[in-house]
This record gives C-alpha cells, sequence and structure tokens, in this order.
C-alpha cells in the first residue's frame, strides 16, 4: 500500500452521515466522530462558545481562559486557547473535562469541510486540514455519490459566486460556507440550476436556507 493510500480514513458511509449531519443542523441529534488518536481541533487555536447551558464546562474551565463572547447575550463566553493554539483543557493529548465539554466541542464535525471540498481552516491550522484531506466517505449508492456532488457544487457556488448574494453577503468562512452546502445541497442535485443566473441560483439558496432551518426541508 503507498503513502498517500494508507493516509485515507474512513469518513463512513455519506448518506448516512450526511442525514445525521442534517438532523444534528437542526438540534435533533449528532454524529460520532470517528476521531482515533487525532486532536486536530484542540490544537487548531479555535476560540471556544461556551454558552450558559454548559455548565459543566463552565465549572471546569479556569477564569483565564474565559472572555465574553463579543455580539451575545450576557452568560455567553469564549474559551481562548493556550499561546501555542492547544485548547487550555487538553491534558496529556486528551480532554481533561470529556463528559463535561461543551456543546460546540459535542456538535463539531471535521467531516463537514471534506463533504464540501474544502479546507477547515488556513495554512496556520495544518493539523486539522491534514486529517480533512485524509477522510473518505463510501457510497452505498449511486443516489449518494450525487448527494456527495450535490453537496460540493453547493459550496464551490458559496465561495466563488459571494456577490450573487443581496449585499454580497454569503459565508466566508469555512464553517459557515459547509453548513449552508449541507443545508442547500438538494438545489445542486437538478442539472437545470446550472442553466439560472448566479442571482437566481443565490435567491434560491436563501429560501432553502430559511426552509431548512424552519424544519421545512426534508
Amino acid at each position: 500500500m503507498s503513502s498517500h493510500e494508507s493516509n485515507r480514513i474512513d469518513a463512513g458511509p455519506f448518506g448516512e452521515w450526511l442525514t445525521q449531519m442534517r438532523a444534528s443542523l437542526r438540534g435533533d441529534g449528532g454524529t460520532v466522530v470517528p476521531c482515533g488518536d487525532c486532536r486536530g481541533c484542540c490544537v487548531s487555536s479555535y476560540y471556544i462558545p461556551i454558552r450558559p447551558q454548559d455548565v459543566g464546562a463552565r465549572e471546569r474551565i479556569p477564569d483565564q481562559y474565559l472572555i465574553a463572547a463579543a455580539g451575545q447575550p450576557p452568560g455567553h463566553l469564549m474559551m481562548k486557547y493556550r499561546e501555542d493554539g492547544t485548547c487550555p483543557m487538553l491534558s496529556q493529548g486528551n480532554c481533561s473535562i470529556y463528559e463535561h465539554r461543551p456543546q460546540t466541542c459535542r456538535d463539531y464535525d471535521c467531516r463537514i469541510f471534506a463533504a464540501a471540498g474544502i479546507a477547515a481552516a488556513g495554512a496556520d491550522k495544518p493539523v486539522i486540514n491534514r486529517r480533512v484531506s485524509e477522510w473518505r466517505f463510501r457510497y452505498d449508492s449511486e443516489a449518494d455519490r450525487r448527494a456527495h456532488a450535490a453537496v460540493t457544487a453547493a459550496a464551490t457556488f458559496i465561495r466563488q459566486q459571494r456577490e450573487a448574494f443581496p449585499g454580497g453577503r454569503s459565508p466566508t468562512a469555512p464553517t459557515g460556507i459547509a453548513v449552508l452546502a449541507i443545508k442547500v445541497y438538494s438545489l445542486f442535485l437538478d442539472p437545470a440550476i446550472a442553466r439560472l443566473k448566479p442571482a437566481d441560483v443565490a435567491r434560491a439558496i436563501i429560501a432553502e436556507s430559511r426552509r431548512f432551518d424552519a424544519g421545512e426541508a426534508q
């Protein structure tokens, strides 16, 4: 086996993962990430939201690592990272508050970037980007392959056609791009979308995203 092949990591069946991820984005469940010994999200200089409901985490995080979350109501905090970019709760390679970790950490699934065909962050976060590049989904059907292609196409449009959105407003951060692509991918299952003007596609994306958030999209 070549070194390139040995670096591939099974991300699981795409169709199953997509269903679980969409449910997670609705707040109806979550995904189980096969992290193995990877701690990419724990060493990549991420600020972690600490919500009021994250009581167990809040009790265990030293005050020196907590700051008020800008633009959020009182009680919403952010956990800073150490100078070396690692999470202050990381101890000897493992989360020291795993059973009480904040909801953001429970929800995080870096496979969403692999699904969207984008890196998780800039070149300053090589560990998490390397993990994303190693994920490989499996496909139980041709429909699953088409769904993955649709997610990637949606992410590509969002990235490349920002000016088509009203006021030029579309996600620019990788997480926002990937999440939106997951929400609206079904639009890109229809080949006819390629014949629409970018502004019309952008409007359809906005409408579909609102339908998803309202619980109207399957």
